[in-house]
């Protein structure tokens, strides 16, 4: 494995990030729809930014919907 530019030992080198959205969805809170939408995601995430929040009426089975653009990471073969 090939180190970091900051020399950090041990790190995968990558060739760069895919961008994909994924969503999240909670009938608890907003950050449990991103963890939701995260868990769906895999080992390979990279980073990620909240992209959008919907919110629907009282009484929805789920009403906390969380839009998230990940970028994850394609290593080098």
């Amino acid at each position: 494995m090939a180190a970091r530019p900051d020399g950090h030992p041990g790190a995968m080198e990558h060739a760069g990030c895919a961008v994909v959205e994924v969503t999240g969805t909670s009938d608890v809170s907003v950050e449990d729809a991103i963890r939701s939408g995260l868990g769906r995601v895999g080992p390979a995430l990279e980073w990620f930014e909240v992209a959008g929040v919907r919110s629907t009426v009282l009484g929805s089975a789920e009403p906390y919907q969380v839009v998230l653009r990940v970028g994850l990471r394609q290593v080098l073969a």
